[in-house]
């Protein structure tokens, strides 16, 4: 892979790097964590170190306020179709006021380079780990909903370091994972027009700054949209794109499941099966997304009460539940004893928890509120692009359909394992397929 250059200081990651050195800390307004940046002004495209220190205060008001929690009543149902049940989530609240330690997945961020830049008089905040290897092939990984830069961090070290897990040194990747805007510890847009096509500019923007001449993209759900949209703009350092959300359906397929129109009539048995599993999702499962794209400023209980966020980033759904199936085991499996790869719920409640601190419910929620554009269709973009289909994703597309929608596919393959959130699920497995997806341009 060609080398490049970066202007902001990196280290090289394991699956968790060493730590690096502590930052004077200045405290971030409205938020309940701080942030180490320069006491002098700085210019708008200045790269700012970035440290979290969230407040004792903070997380003690957390536990006060799970604990305090007013609980309804059961279920009437024996399975998820009415929503997130009573007693798993109160297992986990349980946990989460008396046992869960925020200071470890603090640790975790810090152990990583994290920076801000301000872009369109946003703040911008991204991790940036250079490799140790000469000629890694920088990459910007975009997380989506109900997500956060806490689903690629396990993506680091294998990523950066693949000799450590098994690759060759021709595999290594530079690694930037920014937070969307409204995400984590990016800003809050203060007006309308973030979508994901600013979005995608705005990561354009970035990748130019570090000083990128040429880098791939990876994204999927709501950072699938934003990297086609990086794609369809082409700047010329974009060489390549993969996706594990296929988009980017024929028009005829598309038109069946945002309009309501006829099924195409050359499907496969695949394909007819993929077509019925997203007119299912989105006439059962999607209920979250219509309330967010349509009415996000209601959602006021995603501020006040941390159960309620953590029932609403909970309920999202894969190819095999509602919840989540993976998330529903995790959020019962113990971090201790586990191999570091394996989701537990440690790592469900370090996202939610992420969340509450930077009281981003409602301002993540808005991002599906300012995308105007229809989510499925062709991608008219002539870099290559690549797909990896994972079997309890919220649908299977066929290699047909993948062709279609993107005009020069360079690498489709459907995997064993992993669902909706599968850079979280089964980190080793999606770096191998990274690698496997950009291994022409090495």
């Amino acid at each position: 892979m060609r080398e490049t250059t970066s202007t902001a200081p990196e280290s090289a990651g394991s699956l968790v790097p060493p730590a690096i050195a502590s930052l004077t800390a200045t405290e971030s307004e409205g938020t309940s964590f701080k942030a180490a940046a320069d006491v002098k002004p700085v210019e708008k495209a200045a790269i700012r170190p970035f440290r979290v220190d969230v407040s004792e205060e903070a997380l003690t008001d957390l536990r006060r306020r799970i604990k305090a929690t007013r609980w309804p009543e059961k279920e009437t149902v024996a399975d998820t179709s009415q929503g997130v049940p009573l007693a798993p989530l109160q297992d986990l609240a349980r946990y989460w006021a008396t046992d869960y330690d925020w200071r470890k997945c603090e640790a975790k961020l810090n152990a990583l380079p994290q920076f801000t830049t301000e872009i369109d008089g946003l703040d911008i905040h991204f991790i940036h780990v250079r490799s140790k290897h000469k000629g890694a092939l920088p990459v910007i990984i975009t997380h989506g909903w109900p997500g956060s830069i806490l689903e690629q961090i396990k993506l680091v070290g294998p990523l950066t370091d693949p000799t450590a897990f098994g690759g060759r040194t021709e595999d290594a990747f530079d690694v930037v994972i920014p937070s969307i805007p409204g995400y984590g510890f990016s800003g809050k847009p203060t007006a309308t027009g973030w979508d994901p096509v600013h979005i995608a500019r705005a990561w354009i923007v970035l990748m130019r700054r570090l000083g990128y001449t040429r880098y791939v993209a990876q994204g999927g759900d709501v950072g699938g949209l934003i990297t086609d949209a990086m794609a369809v703009e082409a700047p010329a350092e974009l060489v390549a794109m993969h996706t594990n959300f296929l988009f980017a359906l024929p028009e005829d397929v598309s038109n069946a499941i945002q309009s309501g129109g006829p099924a195409p009539s050359d499907l496969s048995d695949l394909e007819r099966r993929a077509l019925d599993k997203l007119k299912g999702f989105f006439a059962k499962n999607a209920s979250y997304a219509f309330e967010m794209a349509t009415r996000p400023q209601t959602l006021y209980g995603l501020a006040d009460s941390p159960v309620s966020l953590a029932a609403w980033l909970i309920d999202h759904g894969d190819g095999d539940d509602q919840p989540a199936a993976t998330v529903l085991v995790a959020m019962r499996t113990p971090t201790k004893g586990q191999p570091p790869e394996r989701l537990t719920r440690d790592d469900v409640l370090d996202n939610i928890t992420l969340y509450w601190l930077t009281n981003t419910g409602i301002s993540s929620a808005r991002s599906y509120w300012q995308n105007k554009l229809p989510y499925f269709g062709p991608k008219n973009f002539s870099i290559p692009a690549a797909v990896t289909v994972f079997p309890g994703e919220v649908y299977q597309p066929s290699r047909r359909w993948a062709e279609r929608g993107y005009s020069k596919l360079s690498y489709f393959h459907e995997v064993d394992k992993g669902g909706h959130f599968a850079a979280w699920e089964e980190p080793l497995l999606f770096a191998s397929e990274m690698r496997a997806a950009f291994k022409s341009l090495s």
